[in-house]
């Protein structure tokens, strides 16, 4: 099992960024995909962005695509979400998650403990 912590989470205005990482207890992070889902309250858990085993292959739910950029340092086994030009509808707790991919909850065994998003108007 793969242990997970996420940091960088916070208050930020509309507009503004957040970058997120989360830290992999073991080197096996690297033969896996990683991923960040949100979850608003009231709402179900929905995928953010997917990042492939080399890094090379990313996924980005429509709502995001062209304002994050989710990363992966296989050596420092830690996986970033770079959020730009946030909007008050992407508060969220955020987690990060290890598993199969796909942009099911389902295909994640390991998940993170969340970190606070919060975008004010």
């Amino acid at each position: 099992q793969v242990q997970l912590a996420e940091s960088g989470g916070g208050l930020v205005q509309a507009g503004g960024s957040l970058r997120l990482s989360c830290a992999a207890s073991r080197r096996t992070f690297s033969g896996y995909v990683m991923a960040w889902f949100r979850q608003a309250p009231g709402k179900e858990r929905e995928v953010v962005a997917t990042i492939a085993r080399s890094g090379g292959n990313t996924y980005y739910a429509d709502s995001v695509k062209g304002r994050f950029t989710i990363s992966r340092d296989v050596a420092k086994n830690t996986v970033y979400l770079q959020m730009n030009s946030l909007k008050p509808e992407d508060t969220a707790v955020y987690y990060c998650a290890v598993g199969l991919g796909g942009s099911s909850s389902r295909e994640y065994n390991d998940w993170g403990q969340g970190t606070q998003v919060t975008v004010s108007s």
